[in-house]
């Protein structure tokens, strides 16, 4: 398999999706991207206030990914990104940009067709107990564990034909980076 052009870390808030991105990004050489620090203010503001984001806030910020990844990708630059993507319609935002998803991202009218951005998913798992308390160590982080239970909610695990794997958070972090590492091979 030809190595993806992005990687997606994925999972609830507290999965660890930053913590494994940033460590494969280093051993890998590839660029990483945190999803959470391209949110718009009002979003921030949301979930600050502990109200849980809708399609309506997420699509924008989606969209202006999908351009990031497709950008760095068109200019043969290999991205690890993480970000929640708890539905498949916002994976597929991330693949497709705006003719994948109901609303428009490029008002410009700008209809050429780029190549699909090709993503394989890395989707971090694990109990509500687990992660809660993860959460609840952690420090400086815009999402309550009460905004936890509305993402475990929304979530749509990846399933074929999705290009993912689904790892444990129960494993420690240098098993979860060589499981990653054994997929890209």
């Amino acid at each position: 398999m030809a190595a993806p052009g992005v990687l997606l870390v994925m999972g609830v808030s507290g999965s660890g999706k930053s913590t494994v991105g940033t460590l494969l990004a280093s051993q890998l050489g590839w660029k990483f991207y945190d999803a959470d620090d391209y949110h718009p203010e009002e979003n921030r503001m949301k979930m600050g206030k502990g109200i849980p984001l809708n399609d309506q806030d997420r699509i924008p910020w989606l969209c202006n990914l999908h351009d990031i990844l497709q950008r760095d990708v068109a200019s043969g630059q290999h991205v690890i990104l993480a970000c929640s993507a708890l539905k498949k319609v916002y994976r597929d935002i991330l693949i497709q940009g705006k003719d994948g998803a109901p609303l428009k991202c490029d008002e410009s009218g700008n209809e050429e067709k780029l190549a699909e951005v090709k993503l394989l998913v890395v989707h971090l798992t694990g109990s509500f107990e687990v992660i809660s308390g993860r959460l609840l160590k952690r420090k400086g982080h815009f999402m309550s564990p009460e905004l936890l239970q509305s993402q475990f909610d929304t979530l749509e695990p990846p399933s074929a034909p999705e290009n993912f794997i689904q790892i444990s958070v129960d494993k420690n972090l240098s098993e979860i980076i060589a499981t990653i590492m054994e997929t890209l091979k």
